[in-house]
């Protein structure tokens, strides 16, 4: 007998990283599910990602972290719930949870996390307690008693890379280049439809229950250094390079 493929609820389907969530959920074959709000079908951008996942056979189902109702309805008809809302809306989860803890059978809960650990990274109190609120997330999921598995997947390559990590840049620099520190710090630069295929993969693997998992794939780990190397055998051209302090760092961000 066949076995019955978990069934996955997107939370934020519209998004970046919530789109390939659950097109990789789609391509798993899993019975999928997106929670939609009403305002998404008005946003042209929003609504054709809606409607792509709809032909390709996600089931949309209206309402919002707002409404407690269509929340425990739908986390009802899943096994495992990942949300993917922006970085602002972290705590807006809380509805979530409760949802999850009423509704009962859930068997992961995957929250919003995608990034650096919260628990472990430390940004000399400049990041408005945008950590801090993601370590709350999860001291509530485990109070709860909810099994949940976190996923840290370290920087967004679409963020950082188009910039080559330049402040205020939209493409790579051509002439002059900012190295903070002394440029050999490790950064892990990740894919947003790698992520999402990890993720998939792990929401029913039972090695990654009550886990924090880290993506660290060894190609995807370049320092600045590294990463300005590339960039310079690409164009063929080498780059005035502008080494920048951690001190004089931490003065230009306070100074922003």
């Amino acid at each position: 007998m066949e076995e019955k493929k978990t069934r996955i609820l997107i939370v934020g389907a519209s998004g970046r990283l919530g789109f390939e969530l659950a097109k990789a959920s789609l391509e798993a074959a899993h019975p999928t599910f997106a929670l939609v709000r009403d305002s998404a079908f008005s946003d042209p951008h929003k609504s054709s990602k809606l409607q792509v996942l709809s032909t390709s056979g996600a089931v949309l189902l209206k309402g919002s972290l707002e409404d407690q109702i269509s929340l425990v309805e739908a986390v009802r008809q899943v096994d495992v719930v990942i949300c993917a809302v922006a970085s602002r809306q972290v705590l807006d989860q809380k509805p979530l949870i409760a949802a999850i803890k009423e509704a009962g059978g859930v068997k992961r809960f995957i929250p919003s996390e995608f990034g650096t650990d919260p628990d472990k990274t430390r940004i000399s109190g400049l990041d408005y307690n945008f950590y801090a609120r993601k370590a709350e997330i999860r001291r509530i999921v485990e109070a709860e008693g909810i099994p949940y598995t976190c996923i840290c997947c370290n920087f967004f390559a679409s963020y950082l890379l188009p910039s080559l990590v330049q402040p205020g840049l939209k493409t790579p620099p051509r002439d002059k280049v900012m190295i903070f520190g002394d440029g050999n710090v490790k950064g892990v630069f990740m894919k947003e439809s790698d992520v999402a295929a990890f993720t998939i993969n792990a929401a029913d693997d039972p090695r990654t229950l009550n886990k924090v998992v880290h993506l660290r794939p060894q190609g995807n780990v370049y320092s600045m250094n590294e990463l300005v190397d590339v960039w310079q055998n690409k164009i063929g051209k080498k780059l005035e390079k502008i080494f920048v302090s951690e001190e004089e760092l931490l003065k230009k961000i306070k100074g922003l």
